[in-house]
């Protein structure tokens, strides 16, 4: 009887979490999506359009160092992550994207991917100039999670990019993805457009721009 209390107290808890940070429609999406019916609004965005007061980690433990993450990295995040199968990330490190990541005492807290070449997102081609660069596949941990993980590391590559003579900062966010865009908007990202992508079946893709902004 207690196990059963205990595991619908979970269940309660996981559901309002969802609902809480935003993902339930989120979640809707994705389901669909398995299905066959992927209908994707997102944002694409500038970050740091203006100045930003530097983010820092929550909590005591401050011994965080950032650095450039390879092959030995990305292994351990392939092995470690559930659900990241679809994702060639090894590829993307061939192919001479930049990984960024956060390390606590030599474990991974984070990790993201810097794009600095012209690219395709769902069929859709984006255009990147010397002086521009794409940010994605950003994530963290869940043992580092809520001590504003995402945003400092964010920063620290916007301070890396910065020395390559590269000053803007692209990325998509997805319509659904509440929590996503909340911790952009700590950066002081702005939307440039509202773009929807359909993908029916894995066969048919359209691609719709919805709003652009000034």
């Amino acid at each position: 009887m207690e196990a059963d209390k205990k595991g619908l107290s979970n269940k309660v808890k996981w559901i309002s979490n969802i609902i809480k940070h935003g993902l339930f429609l989120h979640g809707v999406r994705n389901n669909l999506a398995k299905i066959g019916l992927d209908f994707m609004p997102y944002y694409w965005v500038r970050e740091a359009t203006s100045t930003i007061t530097p983010p820092e980690i929550r909590g005591e433990d401050k011994e965080f160092q950032i650095s450039i993450f390879g092959k030995e990295e990305i292994n351990y995040v392939k092995r470690t992550i559930i659900g990241i199968e679809d994702k060639d990330l090894m590829a993307d490190l061939k192919s001479g994207e930049l990984c960024v990541g956060l390390k606590n005492k030599g474990t991974i807290a984070a990790y993201m991917f810097i794009k600095r070449k012209p690219f395709v997102f769902r069929k859709r081609h984006f255009n990147l100039r010397s002086e521009e660069s794409y940010l994605h596949s950003m994530y963290t941990f869940e043992a580092f999670r809520g001590k504003n993980i995402a945003p400092y590391l964010r920063f620290h590559s916007y301070k890396l990019l910065e020395k390559e003579g590269v000053t803007k900062y692209y990325s998509v966010s997805e319509y659904f993805n509440k929590s996503t865009i909340r911790f952009k908007n700590k950066l002081n990202s702005k939307p440039v457009k509202l773009y929807l992508s359909m993908l029916l079946f894995k066969k048919w893709t359209m691609n719709f721009t919805l709003k652009s902004y000034k």
